[in-house]
């Protein structure tokens, strides 16, 4: 059986602007992760709006705005040093979802690697990343995120 993908020029237009906008959506993740995981705080905390709100599982509270994001990366950086280990995060499985008002709606899992000094990386915890991302001065920003465990679910 011989299957025949026909395609318009309007199709084809949109589908080189999805493709564009994902891509972009995977390069704000991965840099949004590295910057994290280098315990940049201001730069990671840059990459979310003034007012935008963070929902963690450890967290019976939001942590809202920038400075709260920033304070809450800072300590857990500290955390990390005192122990003398390192927290790497990876993000794959990414779906993209346009929203009419131009925002994206987005979710993927993330994997949380612990590597203590001197020894061995190990996934310590798989969670679920749900985010609102807009476009602020030209590029993307998280608005809302929201993380659950993958494995409580």
């Amino acid at each position: 059986m011989t299957v025949e993908l026909v395609g318009t020029a309007e199709g084809t237009l949109h589908s080189r602007k999805f493709a564009a906008l994902y891509a972009q959506v995977q390069q704000f993740y991965a840099h949004q992760m590295q910057i994290l995981d280098a315990h940049d705080t201001d730069s990671w905390s840059g990459t979310f709006t003034e007012d935008a709100v963070l929902e963690l599982p450890s967290l019976s509270e939001p942590v809202r705005a920038r400075d709260g994001l920033a304070r809450y990366v800072r300590a857990g950086a500290a955390r990390q040093r005192r122990a003398g280990s390192r927290l790497d995060h990876w993000v794959g499985k990414l779906d993209v979802h346009p929203r009419a008002d131009g925002s994206l709606q987005t979710r993927c899992s993330a994997l949380v690697y612990l590597t203590p000094s001197g020894g061995g990386s190990k996934v310590l915890c798989a969670y679920v990343m749900e985010d609102v991302l807009v476009r602020t001065r030209g590029e993307w920003r998280a608005a809302h995120r929201r993380v659950t465990r993958d494995d409580l679910a």
